[in-house]
């Protein structure tokens, strides 16, 4: 346990009862120092998030990967602001004032952020106040210096893809300051989870972003079977396994066409494209749906697995063709002149900011949610942590590729030893259990019989979480999520700078974040 953490556990004011790791409450003084303790490099921002009258910051251990939640009590609706002194935390301080109408004293950017001033309303997920919708133009932040121009990219953009605005100075071709304005596709997602039975908001979760459903379940069900105390069979811990590397294998050939694709070298959009098609229908013929979408769900998995074979063929043929594309990418100079040297994030914002999956390891954050903290089956399989230094595309890209023949190696070994027997078992017996009386209680004696549960998994982007509250009834009466995507977008700005303006798509697609993801 690193020092930090037992500091805070030995000074917390009550320690709750919250499954697999414990959830504090502070005062005011000890969540500045958990704020400075993270700000000074001792430990990783990995969650923050608010309820009505309280706000919750996830620390990350990074010796063991071990969490810990604190909770500060806000009764007069303020709380220190953590982005004072750690920058990743302004985004998501900025969509609590929106949400919550909690106030982060001390907060160096109090501009809206997921209010776009169109909803009517202010706060509506705390005491909503009806108001003039009034639109009023974004304050993009000035950029000074040589003659600048400005360039306007977006909400709407070519091709289906989400609304996303992005607003370039530069000087000439080169950028000088890149500001991003999300929050198009915000959903609600935790209003939309309170109240909602597990599997209606197993539904939701799964919808949070398309491309990583399958991640996305797997950490609603964690957290939902922490919560709760359910044992999942074997053979269903297995399956989800075998999802979670077809939803990565699938994205990481997407993403490593897309990324030449943006360098004019839309041969390898075509041939990656064709691999990826290839996961896409194993993953229907083995499970029913293209994507997984719903597959995973608490207690274990809905469906088994009706066709291996189609896996294993896809496996072989991958491993078969995706060599020859390797070699293409590395042997072709104006491809390389195009993502050498190209959007280099470095190694010090990557920790700062928490960077996980393909963004963060090709800058040397050495972090995996299936290695650290990890869960099962990962413990009992056999791969390798891929890791780069250079930063640039070139490193993404290659980061990706290394991926691809780790998720090909995990598929194979889980194919070859998955398990016999059930692959599900009843949430309801749990439900069950948790309504008989303690000893020495009364049955009609009033009681908190909610429980919490918090789960971290690791997606083709990198660590999603999942909080839940869940009462006895087993009803989720509050939740809150986080894609990697939060803290990857920010660093997006930082990479693109001093890159010329043609070179934005390249960078955008190698770091692949979600909009849908990000606006929850």
């Amino acid at each position: 346990m690193s020092t930090l953490r037992t500091a805070l556990l030995n000074a917390a004011l009550t320690v709750e009862e919250q499954k697999p790791w414990p959830r504090i409450t502070v005062d005011a003084d000890l969540w500045r120092q958990a704020t400075l303790a993270i700000a000074a490099g001792n430990a990783t921002l990995a969650h923050l998030w608010a309820e009505p009258r309280a706000m919750h910051m996830a620390v990350l251990d990074d010796d063991d990967g071990a969490l810990t939640v604190l909770t500060l009590a806000v009764p007069d609706g303020s709380f220190p602001s953590v982005g004072l002194t750690h920058p990743p935390a302004l985004r998501l301080e900025r969509a609590i004032a929106d949400l919550y109408g909690l106030v982060p004293v001390g907060l160096p950017d109090d501009r809206r952020w997921l209010d776009h001033g169109r909803w009517g309303v202010r706060e509506p997920l705390g005491a909503a106040t009806s108001v003039a919708a009034d639109g009023d133009a974004y304050p993009f932040l000035a950029a000074e210096g040589p003659p600048l121009h400005q360039i306007a990219v977006g909400p709407v953009h070519a091709g289906i893809i989400e609304p996303g605005h992005f607003r370039f100075s530069a000087n000439g071709e080169i950028i000088v300051r890149l500001e991003e304005r999300l929050g198009y596709v915000h959903k609600g997602i935790e209003g939309l989870l309170a109240g909602t039975t597990l599997d209606e908001a197993a539904r939701v979760v799964a919808r949070v972003s398309g491309d990583s459903t399958v991640a996305w379940s797997f950490a609603f069900a964690r957290a939902a079977e922490a919560a709760l105390g359910v044992a999942v069979p074997q053979r269903a811990i297995w399956l989800r396994a075998l999802m979670a590397e077809l939803e990565r294998l699938a994205n990481h050939l997407g993403d490593i066409g897309g990324i030449c694709n943006d360098a004019a070298f839309a041969l390898m959009l075509a041939h990656c494209g064709m691999l990826r098609e290839e996961v896409l229908r194993a993953s229907k013929a083995a499970f029913g749906h293209r994507l997984m979408m719903d597959r995973i769900v608490p207690g274990g998995v809905a469906v088994d697995l009706h066709d291996a074979s189609a896996i294993k063929a896809m496996a072989r043929h991958i491993r078969e063709r995706f060599p020859r594309l390797v070699e293409l990418y590395d042997n072709t100079a104006s491809l390389q002149n195009r993502t050498v040297t190209t959007g280099t994030l470095s190694a010090d914002l990557a920790r700062r900011f928490g960077a996980g999956g393909p963004v963060g390891r090709a800058s040397g954050r050495a972090f995996d949610a299936r290695k650290t903290p990890g869960y099962p089956p990962y413990g009992d399989l056999d791969f390798k942590l891929v890791t780069r230094q250079d930063g640039d595309v070139n490193a993404r890209v290659w980061l990706r590729i290394g991926e691809v023949y780790e998720s090909l190696e995990l598929i194979e070994q889980i194919l070859d030893r998955l398990p016999a027997g059930p692959i599900a078992h009843p949430v309801a017996a749990a439900l069950s259990e948790r309504r008989v009386p303690q000893a020495g209680g009364l049955a009609n004696e009033p009681h908190d019989t909610s429980t919490e549960g918090l789960a971290m998994v690791e997606s083709f982007r990198g660590d999603v979480l999942v909080w839940l509250r869940i009462d006895e009834d087993g009803r989720v009466l509050r939740g809150a999520l986080r894609d990697p995507s939060v803290f990857q977008w920010p660093l997006l700005e930082a990479a693109i700078e001093g890159n010329i303006v043609a070179d934005f798509p390249i960078c955008n697609k190698s770091f692949n974040c979600s909009y849908s993801g990000s606006d929850l």
